[in-house]
């Protein structure tokens, strides 16, 4: 039996992170993308590395959107890591574009390999997020500390009042989907469960070519930053981090190990403001200072604590490997940009 890993969302920002990693560790990757175009560039950006096979998945919330993958190739696959959820906040159409998804995406693949291979699957990792966990209503409240059995407290109806609630909420509700599945699942399907749920993640690119003039969500605040004139003011932005490679690696473990079994990994490496990153900019790239505002130095979530707290030290225990640092991963996320710029 083949031990091919698929891999869902292959073309995503942490997508793309897995799958190199994957094909390091000599796996054999399935990957899903949404259209031939996708597929064409990346079978290219892997130098059509005979270890990867790419299939198209339009859209992942349709009803049994996977069963096609599956039916053909669940004989050789052994690990599933579903990575493909939307992420942005810009929409007013919640259900339409964030929870809907979301949710169906998950109940799809689980449903897939139910059907078509419940015997040889066996391991599960989906990607959630920190959001997950993180109730947005209290984090600013000094008192409350998150951890890994924590769950965000939106419902269906209270989320739908700005993007940032849906999508906060989107990731509540697909996880939540995939951990009953298993449960309701029990002697029907081989496989365990382990989540990986990331805060914001920063980190280049894999590939230099794919940093445009607007990047994924997360990257788009250093991105935006590195662009803000001198005397602009600068959005009042606190929450926490955690760095691509960090986030790739975690799925990694989360299915070679047996100590992730039934795990939510949660993926973070504490907090930071924009001021951090500003003062990262600033004392790292010389061609800023002058260019980018300097805020008010000394005044970052780095050296000032606020708001509430997320504990992941049973996350950091189980994995054992050092998450990389706030200065490294806005240092390389910078360089990356600042290279393709032509400005380093």
């Amino acid at each position: 039996m083949s031990n091919s890993v698929l891999v869902s969302g292959a073309s995503g920002f942490i997508g793309l992170h897995i799958v190199s990693q994957l094909l390091k560790q000599d796996y054999k990757v399935i990957g899903t993308v949404r259209s031939h175009e996708k597929k064409a560039k990346l079978l290219r950006q892997f130098q059509l590395n005979p270890d990867l096979s790419l299939e198209i998945v339009p859209d992942i919330s349709q009803p049994n959107a996977f069963d096609d993958v599956l039916e053909r190739r669940g004989r050789e696959i052994r690990y599933v890591l579903h990575t493909a959820s939307p992420f942005h906040y810009d929409t007013t159409e919640y259900e339409r574009d964030l929870l809907i998804p979301a949710l169906e995406g998950t109940k799809n693949i689980l449903n897939s390999i139910k059907k078509y291979a419940a015997d040889t699957v066996e391991r599960v990792v989906v990607t959630s997020s920190c959001t997950a966990i993180i109730t947005l209503a209290k984090m600013d409240d000094f008192n409350v500390v998150f951890t890994e059995d924590s769950w965000n407290e939106a419902t269906w109806e209270s989320c739908q009042i700005d993007g940032i609630n849906a999508y906060f909420a989107s990731k509540k509700f697909a996880e939540k989907a995939a951990w009953d599945f298993v449960k309701e699942n029990e002697g029907h399907v081989k496989f365990k469960l382990t989540t990986v749920n990331p805060s914001l993640v920063f980190g280049p690119q894999l590939f230099d070519e794919d940093v445009q003039r607007r990047l994924n969500t997360s990257c788009e605040i250093i991105n935006v930053l590195i662009h803000t004139p001198v005397d602009a003011s600068i959005p009042d932005l606190h929450s926490i981090f955690t760095d691509v490679r960090d986030v790739a690696l975690a799925h990694l473990y989360a299915f070679q190990k047996e100590n992730t079994i039934d795990k939510r990994l949660v993926v973070t490496n504490g907090k930071f403001g924009n001021q951090d990153i500003l003062d990262i900019l600033n004392k790292d790239f010389p061609q800023l200072r002058g260019v980018i505002p300097l805020g008010k130095p000394g005044t970052g979530d780095q050296v000032i604590d606020r708001g509430s707290t997320t504990d992941n030290s049973v996350t950091k225990k189980i994995v054992g490997f050092e998450f990389t640092s706030l200065h490294e991963t806005v240092h390389d996320t910078a360089a990356q940009i600042l290279k393709k710029e032509n400005r380093l």
